[in-house]
C-alpha cells in the first residue's frame, strides 16, 4: 500500500484571493505551484508513494477568500485520506536581510516534527539556504485542522535578494530537498 502524500502548493494565481508575497518580479504562488509539481513528479515515480497536489494546474484556484482556500486544501487531504501533509511556501519580511528556510509545525516532539527536521534538513543540504529551525505554530490553519502529520515548509524568503535568487533558479532542488527529507524519515536513504 503507498503512502499518501498531500502536497499543497500555498496560494491562488495572481488575481485570486490568498495569492501570497511577491518580490524582485517573484510570485509566491508561482514558485510554490513548481517546487509542488516537481516533488509530485518525484513521490509518484517511486511506486513507495502516491502524491496529490492541491493545485494541478497553474489556473487551479481553491476558495473565494483565504479562509475558504485554506479549507478546501484542508478538505482535499481529509477526504482523500492523506497519511502526510507537506504545504509549501515562501517567506517574505520587510527586512529584506532576512533569510533562510524554517519549517512549521502545529506541536513539537511529534511525527509532524520528525518529518519537518529531515525536510529542512534536505533542503538547506541541496540548496545551501539558512538552517532558520522547526517551529511550532498551532494556529496555522493547515497544520491545526488535517487530520495527519502536517508540515508547512517556508523554503526561503522571497524578500531577501540571495533567497530569491535561489527562489527562481532551483526550484527542482528545493523539491529534491523536501524528497530527500521524506525518503530519510521513512528510512529509505
Amino acid at each position: 500500500m503507498a503512502i499518501k502524500i498531500f502536497i499543497d502548493q500555498g496560494h491562488n494565481p495572481t488575481g485570486n484571493p490568498n495569492i501570497g508575497a511577491s518580490w524582485y518580479g517573484l510570485d509566491e504562488q508561482d514558485i510554490t505551484y513548481q517546487i509542488g509539481q516537481y516533488l509530485a513528479q518525484m513521490l509518484n515515480n517511486d511506486p513507495r508513494f502516491e502524491a496529490r497536489l492541491s493545485r494541478p494546474t497553474p489556473y487551479t484556484v481553491l476558495g473565494t477568500s483565504n479562509a475558504s482556500s485554506l479549507a478546501e486544501r484542508v478538505r482535499m487531504a481529509n477526504s482523500w485520506p492523506a497519511n502526510y501533509f507537506i504545504s509549501i511556501h515562501a517567506n517574505a519580511n520587510v527586512n529584506t536581510a532576512i533569510n533562510g528556510t524554517e519549517v512549521y509545525v502545529h506541536q513539537l516532539y511529534t511525527q509532524a516534527n520528525w518529518l519537518a527536521e529531515q525536510v529542512l534538513d534536505g533542503i538547506v543540504e541541496t540548496v545551501g539556504t539558512r538552517n532558520n529551525g522547526v517551529r511550532a505554530n498551532p494556529s496555522l490553519y493547515v497544520l491545526r485542522r488535517t487530520t495527519m502529520p502536517a508540515i508547512l515548509v517556508e523554503t526561503a524568503y522571497l524578500s531577501n535578494p540571495s533567497d530569491a535568487t535561489k527562489l527562481r533558479d532551483n526550484q527542482y532542488q528545493f523539491a529534491q530537498g523536501i524528497y530527500i527529507g521524506i525518503m530519510r524519515y521513512f528510512g529509505f536513504f
